[in-house]
């Protein structure tokens, strides 16, 4: 019943208060790095809600997922979205995306670890955000920081990958996660092999961690972003049924974690 009562409050919210939402570029640090993340949230709701950092995809912050943490914010939650890679630094081709995002990918994730932990910090310091109750979502590149991010004992009710990377060279830190765990994936994703989604499987059955994993077909990587384009040849396209699913999944597992 509780369960219950969160989501239709939430329905409720999305449905009176979506006209209120709000979006402004917010700047905060990591260590000596200044970073440059997008807050958005409803000014028309008055008591603390949950809050979701929302971590980007390889060529870092863009219209892409402020656009995404608009929509958490007229679901009712605060949405922070992360800047991993630093202010001004916004790859603007595959290949330099591809070398910026290797630079958290290798065998030390330390770093892509902080700047996760200093995005969600700042999300939890807005006066609107209940810090009790937060949770993190990520897409591609943002997938694999979300789980870093959970693998290195952040205080997360949940956290959500959409067709993000789920390999690590710590699996034994699968057991730091507090909280549950959902993967949502492209059934023909050729960037992420079976033998990886078989050893991610493996590490959170061995941590004992709550996990689900939804498998999309006829969807590959990217499948959320319609700036893929729509050709699954090319191993990255936009799949609108994938999307709206996904985005539904995210909704339920939210109201779940957030209702206990």
């Amino acid at each position: 019943m509780k369960k219950y009562l969160f989501a239709l409050m939430m329905t409720l919210v999305a449905q009176n208060a979506a006209a209120g939402v709000v979006g402004k570029i917010v700047e905060y640090r990591q260590g000596d790095t200044v970073l440059e993340g997008y807050l958005a949230y409803d000014d028309s709701i008055k008591e603390k809600r949950p809050g979701v950092l929302v971590i980007h995809e390889w060529m870092g912050v863009s219209s892409y997922e402020k656009m995404r943490a608009e929509q958490l914010a007229k679901l009712g939650y605060v949405a922070f979205a992360a800047d991993i890679y630093g202010k001004g630094v916004r790859p603007v081709t595959p290949d330099a995306a591809a070398k910026e995002a290797g630079k958290y990918r290798g065998n030390d994730r330390s770093l892509i670890r902080a700047r996760g932990a200093a995005g969600l910090e700042k999300l939890a310091s807005f006066p609107q955000v209940d810090r009790k109750r937060l949770a993190v979502i990520g897409y591609c590149f943002g997938g694999t920081a979300a789980l870093e991010l959970a693998r290195g004992g952040a205080d997360l009710l949940g956290t959500v990958s959409f067709h993000g990377g789920l390999s690590t060279p710590n699996p034994a830190d699968a057991s730091n996660i507090k909280g549950e765990v959902l993967v949502l994936h492209g059934a023909d994703d050729p960037y992420v092999k079976p033998d990886e989604v078989t050893a991610f499987q493996k590490e959170m059955r061995d941590a004992k961690v709550d996990w689900q994993m939804n498998y999309y077909g006829n969807a590959v990587h990217s499948f959320s972003n319609p700036k893929s384009g729509n050709d699954n040849s090319k191993g990255a396209a936009y799949n609108e049924k994938a999307d709206r699913r996904s985005w539904e999944a995210m909704k339920l597992f939210f109201n779940e974690i957030f209702a206990k």
